[in-house]
């Protein structure tokens, strides 16, 4: 079954974007830099779901201008993708064209994915979280979609964190939630640059333990970046530290104190 929100959510979308967040964005998508990112995501999260090897359903949310989504397809997976920019979808769609991959890119609301139930193998939603005001709402959708035994993986805001990169503000995170309001309405309105010219600028800030709670109730067992660290790629005594720091609560807090941004890897129960 599609989601019953899609349809009577569709009209109420701001689907447009200030032009200085465009240019940005299909500058930076286009770079080295964002394809080397997400290609680390995609060989991370192809050997901690021991996939490799196998095509896979991959839904691809808050996908931008596609460049993720075509790293997928190039691969040989069934690639779609979803955002709410349509100028961003315009620009995902002309790119796949010339890249001539095949991959459905949708016009569409996170919080009302237009794809049927237990449909999707993987679902990325990369920096997606923080700037969905329903964001439980993105959530439950991705389960929905997530076939049983199906994964996600969010990277989004953590609180935990002083340094991030939504505001161009400093120690933005630790901020009080009234001073985030108020910073948050004038990105919206007056100071847009304070947010990068984001539609959407960022409204929530996670803790990875607060986003597997969240999960567990939806029948999402999660995992942390450290458990995704594969360590045959550190030395040994950085081995021997991700192990004590996965063993010993305290220090994995420290650990997820000093990283900017909340990662989750969920697997849904079979």
């Amino acid at each position: 079954m599609m989601s019953s929100k899609f349809a009577k959510d569709e009209a109420a979308w701001n689907t447009g974007g200030h032009a200085d967040f465009y240019s940005y964005y299909e500058k930076q998508s286009g770079g080295a830099l964002a394809r080397q990112r997400f290609l680390t995501i995609q060989s991370t999260l192809l050997r901690a779901l021991g996939t490799a090897g196998r095509p896979l359903d991959v839904a691809d949310i808050g996908c931008g201008a596609g460049t993720q989504a075509r790293l997928w397809a190039d691969k040989g997976h069934r690639v779609r993708g979803a955002d709410i920019n349509e100028a961003l979808i315009g620009l995902a769609r002309r790119r796949a064209e010339q890249s001539g991959l095949a991959i459905d890119f949708s016009v569409a609301s996170a919080t009302a994915l237009p794809w049927e139930d237990g449909s999707v193998d993987l679902c990325i939603a990369p920096e997606l979280l923080e700037h969905v005001a329903d964001w439980s709402a993105c959530l439950a959708e991705m389960v929905r979609v997530l076939r049983p035994g199906g994964a996600l993986f969010v990277s989004t805001s953590n609180r935990l964190c002083p340094r991030q990169e939504e505001f161009t503000l400093p120690l933005y995170s630790w901020y009080p939630a009234v001073l985030k309001h108020r910073f948050e309405h004038l990105a919206r309105t007056t100071r847009p640059d304070l947010a990068g010219y984001a539609t959407y600028p960022a409204v929530n800030w996670f803790t990875y333990y607060g986003l597997r709670r969240h999960l567990a109730r939806l029948g999402v067992r999660s995992m942390d970046r450290f458990d995704m660290m594969d360590l045959a790629q550190h030395g040994r005594l950085a081995g021997a530290a991700i192990r004590l720091l996965r063993r010993v609560p305290p220090l994995r807090f420290l650990g997820h104190v000093v990283t900017p941004y909340t990662v989750v890897l969920g697997v849904k129960a079979a």
